[in-house]
């Protein structure tokens, strides 16, 4: 009943820049919270960013500095702009998000994945 459609994955060179966005819709009533996820080879899914509905925000570590979580609510929107990119950052990105349903339900959705790799 809800989908999460992601975009802007891609190869960038490092100390490059990409932005990351991710397009909910369905049967949502409410969302309380959007974040980004990712997964490299070999490793579990970690958290990149999170934005609550207040627009409170939460970055791992190693992207402090670096990326940026941003949120447009009449687009039921998530971004997720990357800057100074390194080899490290590769993996797929999965975009999140926590919601009640127009069912009233209290769910969970993912998207399919972003391939982002950075590379020379």
């Amino acid at each position: 009943q809800v989908q999460l459609v992601e975009s802007g994955g891609g190869l960038v060179q490092p100390g490059g820049s990409l932005r990351l966005s991710c397009a909910a819709s369905g049967s949502i009533f409410s969302i309380n919270a959007m974040g980004w996820y990712r997964q490299a080879p070999g490793k579990e899914r970690e958290l990149v960013a999170r934005i609550s509905n207040s627009g409170r925000t939460n970055y791992a570590d190693f992207v402090k500095g670096r990326f940026t979580i941003s949120r447009d609510n009449a687009k039921n929107t998530v971004y997720l702009q990357m800057n100074s990119l390194k080899p490290e950052d590769t993996a797929v990105y999965y975009c999140n998000l926590d919601l009640v349903t127009r069912s009233f339900d209290i769910s969970n959705a993912w998207g399919q994945g972003t391939q982002v790799t950075v590379s020379s």
